[in-house]
């Protein structure tokens, strides 16, 4: 949804971009990289061709069925098969929106995987060449 107005549905090659801060561990580094790439692909992997469903929308109606889901905007509506949609606890599906997401997991996999020394991760969500939302969320 876009002031007022909902867009035609459409798809998006997202590319994400992720900085971590935090202080050096006895190895030289603030974390392995192996580490937030794995992470990283993994939360991509469960997004990876799927309806990306703004589940907190002002503006959308939405009903969950035993197979599907049902969403309608104004005298709009469509029906999205439930495995091809991923219900994101979102307002409103903005890079910015799903850089805030995108981060609240990775804190939460970072804290999972004991790291312990992280103090701040910035993700960026980039849907085409140029239009990138940015997040920053302290640990």
């Amino acid at each position: 949804t876009f002031e007022g107005q909902c867009e035609p549905l459409h798809g998006h090659n997202y590319d994400v971009a992720v900085e971590v801060e935090g202080g050096l561990t006895e190895d030289s580094w603030v974390i392995d990289f192996r580490l937030v790439k794995q992470i990283v692909r993994g939360i991509c992997q469960e997004l990876d061709h799927k309806f990306l469903l703004q589940r907190d929308s002002k503006a959308l109606t939405i009903d969950e069925g035993m197979s599907n889901w049902k969403v309608r905007f104004l005298e709009r509506g469509w029906v999205f098969p439930t495995e091809e949609v991923v219900a994101l606890p979102i307002d409103n599906s903005t890079a910015e929106r799903l850089a805030k997401w995108f981060a609240g997991r990775l804190v939460e996999e970072l804290k999972s995987a004991g790291a312990a020394n992280v103090a701040a991760i910035t993700v960026g969500i980039e849907e085409a060449p140029g239009q990138s939302g940015w997040y920053s969320q302290s640990v």
